[in-house]
């Protein structure tokens, strides 16, 4: 799905133009955007979390020659489903059955 078929369908379903949905979409984004970058978590319950994970200064190697490079350290924004999604999407999880039938 692309950000012109979320328009679609919700200016379709709410009865509202595309331009007006296109800036609440726009908005939302931005919103998110600031929160993370002020290193601020932004909860979306029950469908997940955006987070900022720091990732450490690392050794790497460049591909095309085989030297050793330093990767920097960074801030990196990244996604938690949060439960209801995992098992829309996923199913739900069930325990581990052993040899003799017994849940781990």
């Amino acid at each position: 799905m692309t950000k012109a078929d979320l328009i679609d369908s919700l200016s379709g379903e709410f009865e509202v133009s595309k331009r007006k949905v296109g800036d609440m979409i726009d908005k939302m984004l931005d919103e998110i955007t600031s929160a993370l970058k002020a290193g601020d978590k932004v909860q979306l319950i029950p469908f997940g979390s955006f987070v900022i994970r720091e990732r450490r200064r690392r050794e790497g190697r460049n591909p095309k020659t085989g030297e050793a490079i330093v990767i920097p350290a960074r801030r990196v924004p990244a996604f938690q489903p949060g439960k209801s999604l995992r098992e829309a999407v996923g199913g739900v999880r069930r325990k581990a059955v052993a040899a003799n039938g017994k849940a781990k």
